[in-house]
């Protein structure tokens, strides 16, 4: 997985350098896009096919996404193709909307919950979290069950856990010490 990250980053990098600021939501969009349809594993395995040719698998892509792309976004596509980098297109979408998000003073916060929490306990979770970062954050919930109950929140490298799991773990290490 590290090998994709350090091949995606170079160029997530140099679409964001490319593309005027005013222009990066929408580019981030239509390559969120492709990232989605990029990481199906039929059209990996058609993208593969020494038979297809590269214009044959961006028609692909493009008729699947449904939008005119941009034509930062079709030359940076093309290229991807053309250096066989489409399984790290996923990653270069990522990568560039963490650049994007950094630049407007947003960061990423992964909540991770026992069970679905609905949008105000979100907010909730979100609020003391932003004054503590100092940065507003884009908050993306997932449900993991492990946790039994209380949530986990990473941010950036950063993780707060006061899920019932860590409570469980820190009361086993010192009992054990």
């Amino acid at each position: 997985m590290a090998e994709l990250a350090t091949i995606a980053r170079p160029y997530a990098e140099a679409l964001f350098k490319a593309v005027p600021h005013a222009e990066q939501s929408a580019v981030g969009a239509q390559v969120a896009t492709l990232a989605q349809i990029a990481s199906d594993a039929d059209l990996q395995s058609f993208a593969d096919n020494p038979r297809v040719t590269q214009e044959q698998v961006f028609s692909v892509l493009t008729e699947a996404a449904k939008v005119a792309l941009a034509p930062a976004v079709s030359n940076f596509l093309r290229t991807v193709l053309d250096n066989g980098r489409l399984a790290a297109l996923p990653l270069m979408s990522e990568q560039f909307q963490t650049l994007v998000h950094a630049r407007q003073g947003v960061a990423e916060a992964r909540i991770y919950s026992a069970f679905p929490i609905s949008d105000a306990q979100v907010a909730e979770i979100v609020t003391p979290l932003e004054k503590r970062f100092g940065r507003k954050l884009e908050a993306i919930v997932e449900v993991e069950a492990d946790l039994i109950g209380g949530v986990r929140v990473v941010v950036g490298d950063e993780v707060l856990d006061t899920s019932v799991k860590a409570r469980l773990e820190r009361m086993k290490t010192a009992l054990l010490a």
